[in-house]
């Protein structure tokens, strides 16, 4: 770490997400981000590999008979070898099919933040919200990351990633509306009233769901595809590539998913607070990135009915650092 952020005491903000890892810290009235893919790769171990490595100042840790690229490096060497990243994490939670999953979160995690420059310096971490299948493997998920943070010397507390986008995007609506982070491998949502969340719960398809689909109806690498979904692709319509039409059949899927799911939730909801006014709607993460995701966002919430009265429907400004932002704020009240 440099010496500013070894001299940082004040608290952090830290989004785990399934594809990115993205720290926040407060400076003179604004945040400052550093941000890892979520990724890794391993190279069989040579001497002269890791001495390479190690010239070159990539991000890698030797594992037995492995060195293991990880970070914004691994997307790198995946270029150059035309392989895929692996991922330690996956719908949201530490991969249980990969032996390395908590090596690799512990070693970017511990790249990004650091050791604790004080003791029990505050940092809020992400953790998704309840979701299909997911109740037992959040326990063990929160409960990896609270140890890795707390071996750093921090005093570590979950927020689910749904609320945190609320602090993190509406303190203009004292904190009450519904924040949704649309990620790779989840989309988290909460309804919250005065920062207090009132509704949370996850969905699982989200931006893996489509990158992988579509991979598989093209032929093409699943991490290629999301690049290119993150850097130009817009959802305006069908056209003739057949890469944008694959992108685009399961970015509407999520999109209804997300929705039916969010009516469902909502209208099923038991004790929910009377809202004398409409509350708004924010949608972050990288999922909710291209151009005209708002658009077909909006007009597939207006073709029917939606439990709520919503004063907008907007996309965060900054979404893939809304997490990050709303982690560091919880940690500052």
């Amino acid at each position: 770490m440099s010496n500013p952020e070894q001299e940082y005491t004040q608290p952090i903000g830290l989004d785990v997400g399934t594809s990115r890892i993205v720290v926040a810290r407060g400076k003179d009235k604004r945040q400052e981000y550093d941000t890892q893919l979520n990724a890794f790769l391993t190279l069989p171990y040579s001497k002269l590999a890791e001495s390479l490595l190690r010239r070159e100042n990539v991000f890698h840790e030797v594992q037995g008979a492995d060195i293991v690229v990880a970070g914004n490096d691994a997307e790198k060497f995946a270029e150059v070898f035309h392989v895929e990243t692996r991922r330690p994490m996956a719908n949201g939670v530490l991969n249980p099919d990969e032996p390395y999953s908590i090596a690799v979160v512990r070693r970017i995690i511990t790249k990004l933040v650091g050791r604790a420059a004080a003791d029990g310096q505050k940092v809020f971490f992400s953790v998704p919200a309840k979701g299909e299948n997911l109740n037992g493997a959040i326990r063990y998920h929160e409960a990896s990351l609270r140890q890795i943070l707390t071996e750093l010397g921090y005093e570590a507390t979950p927020i689910e990633e749904g609320l945190a986008v609320v602090y993190g995007e509406l303190a203009a609506s004292n904190f009450s509306g519904v924040g949704i982070s649309c990620g790779s491998g989840l989309c988290n949502i909460c309804l919250a009233v005065l920062s207090v969340p009132v509704l949370s719960f996850s969905v699982p398809k989200a931006g893996d769901f489509i990158d992988s689909n579509a991979a598989e109806v093209t032929g093409d690498r699943a991490n290629r595809l999301r690049i290119s979904k993150e850097q130009g692709f817009q959802l305006n319509g069908f056209t003739a590539d057949r890469v944008h039409n694959a992108l685009t059949v399961y970015y509407q899927e999520v999109i209804v998913n997300l929705i039916d799911s969010l009516r469902a939730h909502i209208a099923s909801a038991q004790k929910l607070p009377k809202l004398e006014q409409s509350v708004p709607l924010v949608l972050s993460g990288g999922t909710a990135m291209p151009k005209g995701f708002l658009d077909y966002f909006s007009k597939v919430l207006a073709a029917g009915e939606f439990p709520l009265k919503l004063s907008e429907v907007r996309v965060s400004g900054d979404p893939l650092h809304s997490t990050a932002r709303g982690a560091l704020m919880a940690a500052l009240c």
